[in-house]
């Protein structure tokens, strides 16, 4: 199960792929500034994974006007996360949980993805300015995709 709503999120430092390589991005930066919005996936290059996070770009906008970053997080490294990016012109800024500590931090770890290893799980949550969780949510399956509905008003709250 997910951390709980009200719970303080924990913090991390993860990397993603910039143009002029990797660089760090720390979710306690955002503390004071913006709501942030984490998305958990399973796996880049994978048709449910690709679905959400092409669907969430064309959206981004809706969440800039609730004052939200939006962070997809996965256990893949940042150059297979920029490829796939840069070939599904996915615009959310992608982070890399190769050694899954955030994965287990936030306890939305999946533990045999089509028994090939352990992966992010799909989830969501929505983390406050003051770094408190308000929304969070693991979904059934990793083919099922959260929802982004109550995410939203999660952030209009």
């Amino acid at each position: 199960m997910p951390l709980a709503v009200g719970s303080k999120a924990p913090d991390f430092t993860l990397k993603t792929k910039a143009a002029d390589g990797p660089k760090d991005v720390k979710l306690s930066d955002n503390f004071g500034k913006s709501q942030t919005v984490l998305l958990f996936f399973p796996a880049v290059f994978t048709g449910v994974c690709t679905q959400e996070m092409c669907d969430q770009t064309s959206g981004l906008g809706e969440y800039e006007k609730a004052g939200a970053t939006v962070y997809g997080i996965s256990v893949d490294n940042p150059f297979a996360q920029e490829a796939w990016a840069k070939q599904n012109k996915i615009g959310i800024t992608l982070l890399s949980d190769l050694n899954k500590t955030v994965t287990k931090a936030y306890d939305v770890l999946f533990p045999n993805l089509v028994g090939i290893y352990e992966t992010s799980a799909r989830a969501a949550f929505v983390i406050g300015k003051d770094g408190v969780i308000k929304y969070a949510e693991q979904t059934a399956t990793p083919k099922d995709l959260p929802n982004f509905a109550a995410v939203k008003a999660a952030l209009a709250k």
